[in-house]
């Protein structure tokens, strides 16, 4: 039975914020230290020590935000410990992620030197749990403040005269669990008071963000926006996709059988409900949709690859995650009224990332090849979708066969991304855009494909380019629809210019 998606252009649906495009890079594994850090003196090519070949890669996805330091380091690092002469910076132990020896050489010039390459805005996450107002007042006037006063000095003799501009600012994290196990009602009181010296300085106008809830916690999401939404910008909201059913047994990475596919998918779409209920809370509050939802930590989680350091969070990465990206982007798209941000765990080498590196090595991952094939929605309109898709069955359970989103950009391009989730089928589509006179043709019409026959199957660095995009050209085009071969777990994007 062929299926059918129908696009309205003509029906628009408010902007996709490009920030849900975000990412996340925390002191935790190979991340920052190997993964985006070597140093200047490194053997591997590298730009003001943060290595060149991850930095290119990265630089083609256009991120447009990037959180850091944590995660649960940030409510554990004192950023004081990470300027100055890197030779005599205090080293400490990660105690959240593998014991191992910190050594503050990435802190907040290299950071923000690394958000300048990237074009990304920084994100930065300020430590509630076992830090003072005052270091976190002063950590923002270091950054922002553009006269004379001891932080303002202090970054100047550290070389960098000129304040750096930041818009997004995180008042803890997780402060429910890792962040200090604090219950919703001291934490809405500790953000109140935190958030008050988290200053604009000048003409620099701070976002700011306060801890929010894990996965279902409406309890945590009702008392912070009745206490404190009026002195917030954002409330962040952390779910990952976990196929296990407790977090010691979360499942493989590289896990082959249909039913694990099944229930990842299954608890991928989770997030919509989350985002419908939480949402439900903040509208009782903040009718006016002032306050965005920052969705800063979400992606799959798997159990560690065998043999790596369990509190490195070193997983692989297959055509699975690569669904589950494309599934949590149509997601966050059609709450684009609320959602203003969100942000995958994490960039590199770390849960869901986008690049593996081993010593010189780098590979790209299908979550990669998602986000740059999905680059082209950001801070684009939203086009009403219409989907009759079929349903995928796995057992007695079932899910939809497909899902679809549509956007336009600046220049009058109609993009449309497809999720095809059934692993065994491939689908005949009519894809029907509504609200458009003039017939389409294949001169104007493009496409990329990124699937796999394997459902496990990944990029090594033995075979980097495995599972990776190519180019895709509808059956036929006819009038103003187009007929679509799509071949089963595949991520598809069409793009019709003007």
């Amino acid at each position: 039975m062929e299926r059918e998606v129908k696009v309205y252009t003509d029906l628009q649906r408010g902007t996709i914020s490009k920030h849900i495009y975000g990412h996340f890079s925390e002191h935790l594994g190979r991340c920052i230290y190997e993964g985006l850090w070597v140093g200047e003196d490194s053997t591997i090519p590298n730009t003001d020590g943060i290595r060149n070949d991850v930095l290119k890669a990265l630089q083609e996805l256009n991120i447009p935000v990037l959180r850091w330091p944590g995660g649960c380091f940030a409510d554990e690092y004192h950023w004081k410990d990470g300027i100055g002469p890197r030779e005599s910076r205090k080293r400490m132990v990660n105690t959240h992620w593998g014991g191992v020896i910190e050594n503050n050489h990435f802190g907040t010039h290299e950071f923000l030197r690394l958000c300048e390459l990237l074009g990304a805005e920084p994100y930065i996450c300020g430590n509630v749990g076992s830090g003072t107002v005052q270091e976190m007042q002063e950590w923002v006037e270091y950054m922002t403040f553009d006269g004379e006063s001891p932080m303002a000095n202090w970054r100047a003799e550290n070389g960098k005269k000129e304040p750096w501009r930041l818009t997004y600012f995180g008042v803890g994290n997780e402060n429910w669990g890792c962040g200090g196990h604090m219950r919703a009602e001291y934490y809405a009181d500790l953000y109140r008071r935190y958030q008050t010296y988290v200053r604009n300085y000048g003409n620099n106008k701070l976002y700011k963000i306060a801890g929010g809830a894990n996965v279902d916690d409406y309890h945590w999401t009702e008392v912070l926006m009745r206490e404190a939404s009026q002195l917030m910008d954002g409330l962040s909201l952390h779910y990952y996709t976990v196929p296990g059913d407790n977090w010691n047994e979360k499942g493989a990475a590289l896990d082959k059988h249909e039913s694990q596919w099944f229930k990842t998918l299954k608890k991928a779409f989770r997030m919509d409900d989350l985002l419908k209920r939480h949402s439900a809370i903040m509208d009782q509050y903040d009718p006016a949709k002032r306050v965005g939802l920052i969705v800063d930590e979400w992606g799959t989680w798997f159990d560690v690859e065998p043999g790596t350091n369990p509190g490195f969070l070193y997983q692989q990465n297959t055509i699975r995650d690569a669904l589950v990206a494309g599934v949590h982007f149509h997601i966050f798209h059609e709450h684009n009224d609320r959602v203003h941000m969100a942000n995958i765990a994490q960039m590199v080498n770390v849960l869901q990332a986008m690049i593996l590196t081993e010593g010189e090595r780098m590979v790209r991952t299908p979550t990669y090849h998602v986000f740059n094939m999905y680059k082209v929605h950001q801070d684009a309109t939203r086009l009403e979708v219409k989907a009759d898709a079929g349903l995928y069955r796995f057992d007695d359970q079932e899910l939809p066969a497909m899902t679809a989103t549509a956007s336009k950009d600046s220049n009058g391009a109609i993009h449309i991304s497809i999720c095809h989730l059934d692993p065994n089928h491939a689908a005949s589509l009519a894809l029907k855009l509504e609200g458009i006179e003039r017939p389409l043709s294949a001169a104007n019409v493009s496409g990329e494909l990124l699937t796999a026959n394997e459902l496990n199957a990944h990029n090594t660095f033995e075979q980097p380019n495995k599972v990776e995009p190519v180019a895709y050209q509808p059956t036929s085009i006819s009038g103003q629809e187009l007929k679509l071969d799509v071949p089963p777990s595949s991520v598809l994007r069409v793009t019709i210019r003007p």
